[in-house]
């Protein structure tokens, strides 16, 4: 956690920054130029890492944040918060730009969800319940994050070792994140090739197979999927594998069932690519690639707040823009609207 503080202040402060500006016939000069948010609001479960990338990203983009973490991590948040906070007794920043909702119980959420008069902003990270629950109850403009149900779509061209390696990443690595692939769509060209060879790979590493009645016949000991394995995210072990008979197929299962976070699909035909990339509604789309990439600091952004799956008004990983707005500056010498 320190190291990737550490990492972020390398990055250049993105507050005051002129986007552009333009002079318009009547001599104003006009600009757009980058500033806070003003007082963000963060409610997340488990991780405490959150608690310390929250926090430098809010002080690096002139934010104030409240922090509201898991129950089952709060003594670590205090800790964590209380070191911030003393850190900042030796700079500029208020000490109380970082505050910890510090009380564990249901109703702290549901009032600071109102809180209109505080917070500008409130992100829920975490689980699909948590950010229903925030989406249903805030009165604060909400960017909603994080729910992943990622789909690889393997097409008939696909190199088949180059596949597996992919699929067993974006699976086994680290199953419980929401960038973790959770349905393969298959070809049904390639199916014969690739799923035995894929069903032992996923069977040596302890993952659980749900597939459509074609992929069992490949894969013998596969669980029989149900509709509501299309549209679930495991966050475990578990995958769901489906065969298709084309791209259009595969793009329909995606927008039908996808949550609009990360979706690969590995191929050497670059028509198929593009189609592919221009097709998908998600965040991150990937061509020959695991879908465990969708990160900030994989991203090349330092960190993140989270991974925005909505359109409005940051997407993708949140990193040090996402934190801001923009703000008109226009320059005038005495002109008035006629």
């Amino acid at each position: 956690m320190a190291g990737g503080l550490r990492e972020l202040v390398k990055f250049e402060d993105p507050i005051g920054n002129v986007v552009k500006m333009w002079r318009r016939p009547n001599g104003l000069e006009i600009g757009q130029v980058r500033v806070p948010l003003g007082v963000i609001g963060i409610i997340y479960e488990s991780r405490p890492n959150v608690t310390v990338d929250a926090v430098g990203l809010s002080i690096k983009t002139g934010n104030a944040i409240i922090l509201r973490g898991g129950s089952e991590a709060l003594l670590t948040n205090r800790t964590l918060v209380r070191i911030l906070r003393e850190a900042l007794t030796d700079s500029e920043v208020p000490v109380n730009a970082v505050q910890l909702v510090g009380i564990p119980k249901r109703e702290a959420v549901m009032a600071l969800m109102k809180m209109n008069q505080y917070l500008d902003l409130l992100i829920p990270r975490g689980g699909a319940g948590l950010i229903e629950t925030v989406i249903n109850n805030s009165t604060i403009p909400v960017i909603e994050t994080g729910v992943g149900n990622c789909h690889i779509f393997i097409d008939s061209s696909a190199e088949i070792e180059s596949s597996r390696q992919i699929i067993l990443n974006a699976k086994v690595q680290r199953p419980s994140v929401c960038n973790a692939v959770e349905t393969i769509l298959v070809h049904k060209e390639i199916a014969p090739l690739i799923l035995p060879l894929l069903g032992e790979d996923l069977k040596a590493a302890g993952v659980e197979i749900r597939g459509c009645p074609q992929v069992r016949e490949y894969i013998s000991w596969a669980k029989e999927a149900t509709e509501e394995d299309w549209f679930t995210e495991y966050l475990e072990l578990i995958l769901a594998i489906k065969i298709v008979s084309d791209l259009d197929e595969a793009l329909s299962h995606i927008e039908k069932y996808g949550t609009k976070h990360s979706e690969s699909i590995l191929t050497t035909d670059y028509h198929h690519a593009r189609s592919f990339l221009q097709s998908v509604d998600a965040a991150a789309v990937y061509v020959n690639a695991s879908t465990r990439f969708t990160d900030g600091y994989q991203f090349g952004l330092g960190a993140e707040l989270g991974i925005s799956t909505q359109k409005l008004h940051a997407r993708g990983p949140m990193g040090l823009k996402a934190l801001t707005t923009l703000k008109y500056i226009i320059y005038g010498n005495g002109q008035i609207r006629k």
